[in-house]
This record gives structure tokens, C-alpha cells and sequence, in this order.
């Protein structure tokens, strides 16, 4: 096994423990009330980093030039099942789908679906990425397409998560800035009017601006987080001892788990949890700078920015530098489909890492950067 191998390896592996850790630490209350059980969200988390392992041992082991081959039907399958959540009958809360006991959330799936599809036909179109017609239309189409699910159901995090790594891939693929720029122009009123069309996104967005006045409102979550936060000092008030968890923070075991890391292990435990979740990131561009083509390259590039980019996202809510968008701490939140895809990307990322090259004066990102 390789030393870069490993060493994401490892990073995965101390993530998942303290995920899973702290799943259960944060959710026990309420799993005792809704189900009297305290592990019941434990348990669902288990699952959903069995599947992730899963993948995780089938992208890692398997060429990653096979994805190539049906990265389109996997972007269509993600997308149709996207849509079956808009569905009455089949859907649960219009994000997740049924499926007797266990639910899961197809716009996580279509995170990996879209890294796939994106590097696999940035590489099949070569120099075409250079127009308009080949390097952004299609992946614009793609985009309104997820984009209108996104507002149906209504999903503003994903739409900013999706759209923020389109843009990056295209940019990192070779796609002129000029383009992607002025397509970001066009694209950003789309955006806006998400943003307000509904009345509690843009109470969410007068409490990011002052959590204090709204604190009683749409700035619950981010005031109670900060308290939370607060009270966590240096080291903290110890591993089950957070009394955010106990009913005062809503989705503790959630969006803000991250709160709930703070409080029980202080500023120590946070910075180390950040430091882990960094080393990852980083450890998966080094993959990228290593990998032995344009396609693994992007492979890596796409699954690290989605691993680091939602973390930021994260942090920036339970911190409140950043309005609330709904979208979960890796390995660290509650949400089997979430953990699931995040393994699947590390899997990505170990694929990669398994043909990397040793290190030379060439990186394939600058030669696909251009």
C-alpha cells in the first residue's frame, strides 16, 4: 500500500470513529423520545457507513477508468430519483426516498454522479471545452436540471454545493474563466430568486446578518450553536456532557453537530476535528497533483473540493458566518445517504491515490488548468 494510501486511510478512519462517536452523543436524547431507544440513530448511522464502506472498497480496488464507461447513466439514475422525490406517496419530506425501513437521499448520490459525469466529459470533449457550445452548455443544462428539483423541493444548500462544483471542475478542466463567468453573471438572479422565494429563506438571511435580534426566531439555531460553542471553553465540558443536545438545539445530532463537538470537547477538540477534515482535503489534492492523468486528476479534484468545500459551508453556519443552508458536516452529521456518499468519495480519492505517480516537475492539475 502506498504512503498516500495510507495516510488517507487513516485521516478516513479517525473521522469515521469520531462521526459515529458523536452521532451518538448528540442524538441519544432524542432518540429516547421518539423511539425509546438511545442508539436508534446510532444504528441507522451504522448502516449508512456499511454501504459507505462499501463503496468506499469498490472505488478504491476498481479502476477508476471504468467509470468513464456509465457515468452517464449514473448521472441519469441520480437525476430520475431526484425527481421520484417530488412524488406524493413516494417520498419522505420531498429529499428522501422510502425504501421500507431505510430512506435515503438521491441529490447526496448525485454529488458522486456528477463528479464522475463531469471530469469523465470534460476529457472525452478534449480542446472542444474551449466554446461555449462544448465546454458550458451542456453542463449548464445538467445544472437547470438538478436545479429545478432543488427548487421543488425546496433545497437551496445543494443548489449552491452542486453549482459551486460545476463551476470549479469546468474551471480546473480547462473551460476559459471568461465563460464560466459569464455564465455565473447569468445564472446568479436564479439564485437569488431561490433565495427569497421563500419566506423563512429570507428570515434565515436577516438572522445570518444579526443572530441576536432574531434569536427568538429564524436565528434560533445559529444563537443556541453559539452558546453551545461558548460554553465549550478550551477543553470543553466532556464527551456526553452537552446540554445543547438536550432539547435546546434543534438538529444537534444534524446540521449542527459541529456544536455539539465544540461544547463537550472545547476549542481543542474542534481544532483537531478541523485538522483531520483539512488533512483529508489536502491529502486528496495531493492525489490529484500525483495522478497519472487528466481524468484521475479531476476524479480527485472534484472529490476533495466537495469534501472541503461543504465543510467550510458547515462550519460557516454553526459559527454564523454563513446563512443556514441544511447541508451536514462530513462524516460528523447525522444522515446515512450523506456518510454513505462521503465514503464513496474517499474511495474515489484512494482510486486515484492508488496509480499516483511519484512526484514530479509536471502536475497533471496544471496541465488541465491549463
Amino acid at each position: 500500500m502506498g504512503s498516500l494510501e495510507a495516510r488517507i486511510l487513516v485521516a478516513v478512519a479517525f473521522l469515521l470513529f469520531v462521526g459515529l462517536l458523536f452521532v451518538y452523543s448528540a442524538s441519544f436524547p432524542l432518540a429516547q423520545r421518539l423511539y425509546g431507544d438511545p442508539f436508534a440513530f446510532l444504528i441507522r448511522q451504522l448502516l449508512g457507513a456499511g454501504l459507505g464502506l462499501l463503496s468506499l472498497l469498490i472505488f478504491w480496488r476498481v479502476d477508476y477508468h471504468l467509470w468513464q464507461r456509465i457515468d452517464d447513466l449514473l448521472l441519469l439514475g441520480a437525476f430520475l430519483a431526484s425527481v421520484l422525490t417530488l412524488l406524493p406517496g413516494v417520498s419522505q419530506g420531498q429529499r428522501w426516498l422510502q425504501l421500507g425501513p431505510l430512506s435515503f437521499q438521491p441529490t447526496e448520490f448525485g454529488k458522486l454522479a456528477l463528479v464522475l459525469y463531469v471530469a469523465s466529459s470534460l476529457v472525452r470533449r478534449g480542446e472542444r471545452i474551449g466554446s461555449f457550445k462544448e465546454g458550458v452548455f451542456p453542463y449548464l443544462a445538467v445544472f437547470g436540471a438538478f436545479g429545478v428539483v432543488f427548487a421543488l423541493q425546496p433545497d437551496f444548500g445543494m443548489f449552491v454545493l452542486y453549482g459551486a462544483l460545476l463551476t470549479f471542475l469546468l474551471y480546473a478542466g480547462g473551460v476559459p474563466w471568461r465563460l464560466l463567468f459569464g455564465t455565473a453573471l447569468a445564472v446568479l438572479p436564479v439564485g437569488g430568486l431561490m433565495l427569497l422565494a421563500a419566506p423563512y429563506r429570507l428570515g434565515r438571511l436577516l438572522a445570518f446578518f444579526n443572530p441576536v435580534a432574531y434569536r427568538e426566531t429564524y436565528g434560533y439555531q445559529v444563537y443556541q450553536s453559539l452558546m453551545a460553542i461558548g460554553a465549550g471553553g478550551v477543553w470543553g465540558r466532556g464527551l456526553g456532557a452537552s446540554r445543547a443536545k438536550l432539547f435546546y438545539l434543534p438538529a444537534a445530532h444534524n446540521d449542527f453537530a459541529f456544536a455539539v463537538v465544540a461544547e463537550e470537547t472545547g476549542f481543542v477538540g474542534a481544532l483537531i476535528l478541523i485538522g483531520l477534515l483539512a488533512c483529508l482535503v489536502v491529502l486528496g489534492f495531493r492525489a490529484a497533483a500525483r495522478a497519472p492523468d487528466r481524468l484521475g486528476a479531476l476524479y480527485a479534484l472534484g472529490s476533495s473540493f466537495i469534501l472541503g468545500f461543504q465543510t467550510l459551508l458547515n462550519l460557516g453556519v454553526v459559527v454564523g458566518v454563513v446563512p443556514v443552508t441544511g447541508l451536514t458536516l462530513p462524516f460528523v452529521s447525522y444522515g446515512g445517504s450523506s456518510l454513505a456518499v462521503t465514503l464513496a468519495l474517499t474511495g474515489l480519492l484512494l482510486g486515484v491515490a492508488r496509480q499516483t505517480q511519484p512526484e514530479s516537475g509536471l502536475s497533471p492539475i496544471r496541465e488541465v488548468a491549463g
